[in-house]
């Protein structure tokens, strides 16, 4: 089975161009150097499974036209990572259903709390997001015939999970990996790195940490995103391997599913 991820926004909590900011990358004419908030999603067997929903998740859905989700993956509840769940509403209205949400204890905490009004009880003018919550560890498990794995990451003193299906796997915000999540990411060949800056921040990892982490595992292709306007796309892929690329909004990849039957 084919498993297709469009990335949907590669920058950083703010994005690129960052209001205010007109530095040259910021400026840039470039459109990889464009960057929404970040998300991806992944299409297999006829399913449309969401990696978070960021706050330009309308502008997301429409440009990539998205037009139904069967299911939601949460890496963690940052604003930068869960604003979007209100949007989920037209969906709602045109698959006339509710749709599953999946992340751990934490994660679905705070999108309780961010997110109160779904979760009250109480009757209301007004249309809701219809939500199913499924709370995960870090145990695999089928999603819609597809074996997903959770991957534990560091988030500064936080965690956050990244999310493997085969031979491939995403991980963004974290500034470290934790060495037992490392033997659940060998013989990949897509691997996604957070990788914010070069300058060290407390809670990313810098693209020096993040390539120490594909030499170490190996993958046939790595792709860093979560990527602020410190790094111009050309200019800091001139001095990358080339295995190793920056992320961009509409990067499309494809990679075969294993059977999990």
């Amino acid at each position: 089975m084919q498993l297709r991820l469009t990335v949907l926004g590669s920058g950083t909590s703010v994005g690129v161009p960052t209001i205010g900011c007109h530095c040259d990358v910021c400026s840039s004419t470039d459109p990889r150097d464009n960057r929404l908030r970040p998300s991806v999603v992944l299409r297999y067997g006829g399913r449309v499974v969401l990696v978070d929903t960021t706050p330009d998740f309308r502008q997301q859905a429409l440009r990539f036209r998205i037009e139904k989700v069967d299911s939601i993956l949460y890496t963690h509840a940052h604003a930068d990572h869960i604003l979007g769940l209100d949007d989920l509403r037209p969906l709602n209205f045109r698959q006339r259903g509710s749709i599953p949400i999946y992340g751990s204890a934490e994660t679905l905490d705070g999108i309780r709390s961010m997110f109160h009004y779904v979760f009250s009880g109480k009757p209301s003018e007004s249309s809701m997001p219809k939500i199913e919550v499924r709370e995960i560890s870090g145990e695999p498990f089928d999603l819609l015939g597809a074996r997903c794995q959770p991957v534990a990451l560091r988030h500064g003193t936080g965690r956050t999970f990244g999310f493997r299906f085969g031979p491939l796997a995403y991980l963004t915000d974290h500034s470290d990996i934790p060495e037992e999540s490392f033997a659940l990411l060998e013989d990949l060949d897509v691997l996604f790195l957070d990788a914010l800056r070069h300058k060290p921040h407390p809670t990313h990892s810098t693209v020096e940490k993040s390539m120490r982490h594909v030499e170490r595992l190996k993958p046939r292709r790595a792709f860093f995103t979560h990527i602020c306007h410190d790094l111009g796309h050309e200019r800091t892929e001139r001095l990358l391997p080339p295995h190793v690329r920056l992320a961009y909004d509409g990067l499309e990849l494809e990679v075969e599913l294993p059977d999990v039957s």
